[in-house]
């Protein structure tokens, strides 16, 4: 295999010889999303060329995440019949380097590092537009092989100096539930829950001091406060999701103070993001990153949780992504550097927590249908590397209503008894995994039971009698008074 591959790569740098004149090159470490058209315009090349010198390359449409590949910069090509030539690019000068942002880096860091300026990094990194927002594992160029080294720097060198992350703020386990109207505080109290959960359902052009009332009460009931932001729209539209709207949302809702925000909801599903356009690379990149960036620039100490995947299996790429292999997409694009917490649901459960067999409506061993099998998914998927914080754990009783809809019958012999054990069994091996930092419970007090729909106050605590047998419970885990 070797001997070929060196006969490969010699007939490649003969081809190379005669049809392309090379002034010098670079490495480019492939990541999520990079097309072969996108770098030959970014460095200033062709496709033609980047294949001619990468033998590797057997199909132009399909390069690899983890791939190094060496650009041809400043080369003249004879073209093909389908060749894409793209003038060279005059700025990028010889001796340039590449460099992969770390997470806490900025470009004003970046220059002192390598003894530039931010404006000549900005020359040689025409993608970048606002000299403000990098993100960690994009690569940039640093120009100049003077970079403040002692000795000159060869083109196409990656330095990766020691990583610069912030830690996730605060650690431990603790409790919340999602509320409507944070309207039984001292029954939460009672949980043992200092967290309340609210969820906004945004829209393009929405003033986030809008939210200002419901973080308020939270704090004056002492309760720290999570808000999640979803989409206003059910099904929407392909291309209707306007990410710089959202950023800009996000800055406005830190600087109100809320302890964490969650970066939307079950994208992974058409219900929450256009079908057709659901993708773990474009949520990280178009919309976690620049949210994390966002938040941080105003309040360091906001807790940042991706947002909660729909748990299923079905998976046909367009109007949805199971959950497992959505995840695997994020952390591949690096979204583990734009979090502080992965978001996770686990609310189709109808046995104990403890259990990973003998759900009614399991008929494959799915690992959504069970708590502990969804826990440690979501937790190794990241290799342990941020905890997860469960933003809707819940089980649904139909006791006290008039049955359950019929996408629900697993739950029908779920009572209220087994809701509150479970609940409290869920709080006691999340905190005891050290895998979790947060378990919001679904919910408090919803009011809505839509047989036909979704029984939300079939999930509730606060029980149709005004008694709520899990504040006991739970609060027998956690202290609760």
């Amino acid at each position: 295999m070797k001997k070929s591959r060196l006969v490969a790569m010699l007939v490649a740098a003969l081809l190379i010889f005669i049809t392309a004149t090379l002034v010098s090159a670079l490495s480019h470490y492939v990541v999520w999303g990079d097309t072969l058209w996108d770098l030959s315009r970014y460095y200033g090349t062709s496709i033609d060329a980047i294949v001619q010198v990468n033998p590797q390359i057997t199909n132009p449409n399909l390069i690899y995440a983890g791939d190094t590949l060496e650009i041809p910069v400043g080369v003249t090509v004879t073209p093909g019949p389908t060749s894409t030539s793209v003038p060279p690019n005059p700025t990028v000068p010889s001796g340039t380097f590449q460099y992969v942002v770390r997470p806490g880096d900025t470009l004003s860091s970046i220059a002192r590092k390598f003894n530039t300026t931010v404006n000549a990094i900005m020359s040689v990194n025409p993608q970048i537009s606002n000299p403000n927002l990098i993100y960690a594992g994009q690569v940039i160029l640093i120009p100049g092989s003077s970079g403040g080294y002692p000795t000159p720097i060869p083109p196409g060198t990656t330095v990766t100096p020691a990583p610069t992350s912030v830690p996730p703020p605060s650690s431990g386990f603790e409790l919340g539930g999602q509320t409507l109207v944070l309207a039984y505080p001292d029954y939460m109290r009672q949980a043992g829950m200092n967290w309340a959960k609210f969820q906004y359902k945004w829209t393009a052009g929405d003033d986030p001091n809008a939210l200002s009332s419901v973080i308020n009460a939270g704090h004056d009931q002492g309760f720290k406060v999570l808000i999640s932001v979803a989409g206003e729209d059910d099904y929407p539209a392909p291309g209707s999701i306007n990410f710089a709207s959202y950023k800009q949302f996000m800055a406005g809702l830190a600087a109100l103070g809320p302890e964490a925000i969650e970066v939307w909801n079950e994208q992974n599903i058409d219900f929450e993001w256009p079908a057709g356009e659901i993708s773990p690379v474009s949520y990280t990149n178009n919309m976690l990153a620049p949210s994390y960036q966002a938040i941080k620039s105003v309040n360091p100490s906001i807790m940042v949780i991706s947002g909660a995947l729909a748990p299923t299996g079905f998976d046909n790429s367009y109007n949805a992504w199971a959950d497992n292999r959505y995840l695997q997409g994020m952390y591949q694009a690096g979204a583990a550097n734009y979090m502080d917490c992965i978001g996770a649901h686990h609310n189709a459960g109808a046995t104990s927590p403890t259990q990973t067999v003998g759900h009614p409506a399991d008929t494959t061993g799915h690992y959504s249908w069970y708590f502990l099998p969804t826990l440690n998914l979501y937790y190794n998927t990241f290799a342990g590397q941020r905890p997860v914080c469960f933003t809707e754990l819940g089980y649904l009783s139909p006791e006290g209503f008039p049955g359950v809809p019929p996408n629900f019958s697993w739950a029908v012999g779920t009572s209220v008894a087994e809701q509150a054990q479970w609940l409290a069994e869920a709080a006691t091996l999340s905190r005891n995994s050290g895998k979790v930092r947060l378990m919001t419970v679904f919910n408090v007090d919803y009011s809505e039971y839509d047989m036909n729909g979704d029984p939300q106050a079939g999930y509730a605590i606060i029980r149709p009698d005004q008694t709520c047998p899990a504040c006991v419970t739970l609060g027998a885990v956690m202290g609760g008074g």
